[in-house]
């Protein structure tokens, strides 16, 4: 693991500013204490290139984009975050930015890897995805007063930082009205088991919607699993051994509704005659399924785009005359009508 600055200053009982001095050759700095800076450098694995110059610079021109991975043997995101990242660094790079993507450990929360990225100033600032209810990486931001913007919603934190999300109650709302006007009485909402804050949106979406046609919400047919494809397929059958089966299903997520998919055949039952399908969000995973996935698509590139925007706004350095700027979006998602439901 890399030392800081502050590993370093501590094991030579220095000040921080003594190292960073040696650091950076100044002359007002002797030899010897130099070197033995340097010595430490190299055996407690410390790279000064680019603390070296945030320190000189008071910038490092980079920005952080923390990518949770999830455990199993399909890694959700992929297909989502690719053209997001492509309209993100874009942007960045009209400023002379650079996009950094810092992963985390598949499964573990990157609470301790974003704390090493704040405190030794890797970056300019942070971009948070795959936020959740209750999410302490905001609570710690906001606390540490670290620039961050997030690709998502969360109840943690307040409306002091910017934040872009997708209309996922929206479009579980708009998913129910398209199957109830197809006939559907009973219909299933498969979402992820963790705290991501989207699955509480399309659930209320979903409730509010059956409410609104008169349908009563029935636990038996809302069920949630590991964000993947073995999650869809071991939970489907869940709700389809309800007293009363569901003949239509929204999916919360791509990946579980191909495991879901591959359970109702397996059960015999076919997705686009037996069991009308949705799903929300689309990727191109629903597109070359058989049959094609009915889903939600987002703008993925522009949206990548305009969180730089938002971020940008929010720093002194970037704003502009007008002064800085907290903005918060929710972006609307476009039904893509294939064959599923």
């Amino acid at each position: 693991m890399a030392s800081t600055i502050h590993d370093l200053a501590r094991h030579l009982n220095i000040s921080i500013g003594t190292v960073s001095r040696a650091l950076n050759g100044r002359a007002d700095v002797n030899a010897d204490t130099r070197q033995r800076v340097l010595d430490a450098a190299k055996k407690l694995n410390y790279s000064p290139n680019q603390s070296g110059r945030s320190l000189r610079q008071g910038a490092t021109h980079s920005i952080a984009f923390m990518l949770q991975p999830h455990p199993g043997d399909q890694q959700y995101g992929e297909p989502f975050f690719i053209p997001f990242l492509i309209g993100l660094q874009a942007k960045l790079a009209e400023h002379g930015l650079d996009l950094m993507v810092v992963m985390g450990e598949p499964g573990q929360y990157q609470q301790e890897r974003l704390r090493r990225v704040v405190e030794t100033r890797l970056v300019d600032a942070v971009v948070l995805a795959n936020t959740r209810r209750a999410d302490d990486r905001i609570d710690y931001l906001s606390k540490a007063g670290f620039p961050f913007a997030t690709l998502g919603r969360s109840q943690s934190g307040d409306d002091t930082y910017p934040s872009l999300d997708i209309d996922f109650e929206g479009a579980g709302d708009e998913a129910v009205d398209r199957l109830v006007a197809r006939g559907h009485r009973r219909i299933a909402a498969i979402r992820p088991s963790n705290d991501l804050n989207f699955g509480y949106l399309f659930l209320d979406g979903y409730r509010k919607a059956l409410r609104r046609h008169g349908i009563e919400v029935d636990p038996s047919l809302i069920a949630d699993g590991f964000i993947n494809e073995a999650g869809g397929y071991e939970v489907t059958p869940e709700v389809m051994r309800s007293q009363d089966p569901p003949t239509a299903i929204i999916f919360n997520n791509d990946a579980m509704a191909l495991g879901g998919c591959k359970a109702l055949a397996e059960m015999g039952i076919k997705p686009g005659h037996d069991m009308a399908v949705i799903v929300i969000v689309d990727t191109p995973l629903c597109r070359y399924f058989s049959p094609a996935l009915t889903a939600f698509r987002p703008a993925l590139e522009p949206m990548g785009r305009r969180l730089a925007e938002m971020l940008l706004a929010s720093l002194p350095a970037f704003a502009g005359p007008e002064g800085t700027r907290i903005i918060r979006e929710v972006w609307p998602l476009e039904l893509v009508a294939r064959d599923s439901d």
